[in-house]
């Protein structure tokens, strides 16, 4: 979809990128699943948010709505038109349903979710025109770093479950 309200830079995008991807080193920090989102309006963050689903056991805790409900607080209203949201990894059905709900205007993401990505991977429920609202989307945005992140963390977490194996197998020869 062509937006000509567009108007940030490669350099503009790659900085909000970063910012979302430093939500992201947070939640990574408390074992989340990294990934982070900023919302922006006029140039500047209005809303930050990173996961926090097994620290809340609230399925809804996503980092992009939690950045949503903070840009809403920010400007006092739910509607968030002329806003940007920045995320590092394509938004899944429900925060593409917060995203469309509360009028993002642009949506920008780094990596691609094949299996729940709902911003043009599965399907394109942010420019779909049935809605009464739709967004521009751009993906790629520092799409490597987004991706490693999310790599890094789940082979860490794939060597944790088979050292806990091969030790729990050591101790069951243990008398």
């Amino acid at each position: 979809m062509i937006n000509d309200s567009v108007k940030l830079t490669d350099e503009e995008k790659e900085y909000f990128m970063k910012e979302a991807l430093l939500e992201a080193k947070k939640a990574e920090i408390m074992g989340e699943v990294p990934i982070g989102a900023v919302v922006v309006l006029d140039g500047r963050i209005i809303g930050r948010g990173h996961n926090v689903r097994e620290y809340s056991q609230d399925a809804t805790t996503h980092a992009e709505m939690i950045a949503i409900r903070e840009a809403n607080r920010h400007v006092e209203s739910w509607r968030l038109e002329k806003a940007q949201l920045f995320v590092t990894l394509e938004p899944c059905p429900m925060c593409c349903g917060g995203i469309i709900l509360s009028r993002v205007e642009e949506v920008y993401y780094g990596a691609k979710d094949p299996k729940g990505g709902t911003a043009g991977s599965l399907l394109n429920l942010l420019e779909d025109t049935r809605f009464n609202h739709t967004c521009y989307v751009e993906t790629g945005i520092l799409e490597e770093e987004c991706g490693q992140i999310l790599t890094s963390f789940f082979r860490n977490i794939r060597q944790k479950k088979k050292d806990a194996k091969k030790a729990s197998n050591f101790n069951s020869f243990e008398v």
